[in-house]
């Protein structure tokens, strides 16, 4: 729904005004809704969603996309809420527990870039990614100041990772490059990539960058100091990738019922079967025994690969099968993750040792995290795409 990104996609636009715009209810307030709100998404973002009980509901969130006067706010808030009222069946089930936390949320200065994957940086600033808006912004958690860099306006980056010499590095997800930000003067450098789409990525000790790319079925390394760019095939949609503690780099297959562990040197993977073919893999992490931790989206389940045995045991998330587990993190052996398909978006801890759920609504939780980073400090970064928010989880 965002409009108010410079120049937002115009190509993209014309094409979705093309292909989307048929199944909307009569109503006043439905050529409103045409005409601003597919400027970046077709109707079937309305149509599939979980809907709000009031007006109110449907204005906070698109307020955080576009920016209208107010007489066609109020009246499309009216239209929407008429039509798609709350979809009670995707309330999560919110589990008790006695960890105490605190989750604080900033929303980001251009509306509608569809912000995501915050990380931290070394200096303690908090980094993401506008996909959309094809910048990267910079927050100050002490003060909530925030700016934003321009990027290459095609890179549409996915996600964005923080090196020890200050540099933002990000996978230019529409423009096949590996970009590197650097903030004391602004310039970009761009490194060509075979794959079509780089994805999500990660830095290794050796102070190599490894990148998936999901579309393209690819893994690459690039190398820094050199810029050379080197790349494999792989099993379809690769997708969430880390370093464990013994070197090697783990992957989440999205296309397919595997992990996979890439030796950081030759590049050659190691294929880990997770049962039942319908599993997809979207994001992992590894925990201070190198187990591997993972989130069956699919099937709504949690899972861990023991990888010297093999074994695979999987535990099913609170909300059930549709709760879609999205992003995954250990913090001190202990797993965190969001329940993506849930309304409001659930964030949930399991602690492995008593094999016991705790989880609560994100406040905004109408946005998907679609990536959660883990601080110095041990607290966890997460977003709200939609509703363009970033936000801290402080457990106490």
């Amino acid at each position: 729904m965002a409009r108010t990104v410079p120049a937002l996609l115009l190509l993209l636009t014309l094409s979705c005004l093309a292909t989307a715009q048929s199944g909307l209810p009569e109503g006043a307030g439905r050529d409103l809704v045409l005409a601003h709100c597919t400027s970046c998404h077709g109707t079937a973002q309305i149509e599939r969603s979980a809907g709000f009980g009031s007006a109110a509901e449907w204005q906070g969130l698109f307020s955080t996309m576009i920016k209208l006067p107010r007489a066609q706010s109020e009246t499309i808030a009216a239209y929407l809420a008429e039509h798609f009222p709350e979809d009670a069946s995707r309330r999560p089930t919110l589990v008790a527990g006695d960890t105490q936390i605190d989750i604080i949320e900033w929303m980001v200065p251009t509306l509608g870039q569809r912000s995501r994957d915050p990380v931290e940086a070394k200096d303690g600033s908090i980094w993401w990614t506008g996909m959309w808006a094809s910048l990267a912004g910079r927050l100050d958690p002490k003060t909530g100041e925030m700016e934003e860099f321009l990027l290459p306006p095609a890179a549409r980056p996915h996600t964005v990772v923080p090196a020890d010499d200050g540099s933002i590095w990000y996978t230019g997800n529409s423009n096949a490059t590996i970009g590197r930000l650097d903030p004391e003067t602004g310039l970009v450098t761009e490194f060509k990539t075979k794959a079509r789409d780089p994805h999500s990525a990660t830095f290794h000790p050796n102070g190599n960058l490894y990148f998936t790319a999901q579309g393209a079925g690819m893994l690459g390394r690039v190398n820094p100091l050199s810029g050379e760019v080197t790349e494999i095939d792989t099993e379809p949609r690769p997708y969430g990738i880390q370093v464990a503690p013994d070197g090697m780099v783990w992957v989440a297959y999205n296309g397919i019922n595997k992990l996979g562990r890439l030796d950081p040197d030759s590049l050659e993977v190691t294929y880990f079967d997770v049962p039942d073919p319908r599993t997809r893999i979207r994001r992992l992490d590894i925990d201070s025994k190198g187990d591997v931790w993972f989130v069956n989206s699919t099937l709504g389940k949690i899972g861990r690969l023991n990888p010297e045995t093999g074994v695979i045991t999987q535990w099913d998330s609170p909300s059930g099968e549709s709760s879609h587990p999205y992003a995954l993190a250990v913090i001190d052996d202990v797993i965190w993750y969001n329940e993506s398909g849930m309304r409001p978006d659930a964030l949930v801890r399991f602690d492995p040792t008593a094999e016991r759920f705790q989880s609560w609504a994100i406040p905004s939780g109408v946005g998907i995290v679609r990536n959660v980073w883990v601080t110095e400090a041990g607290d966890l970064l997460i977003h709200q795409t939609s509703s363009n928010r970033i936000g801290l989880v402080k457990i106490k």
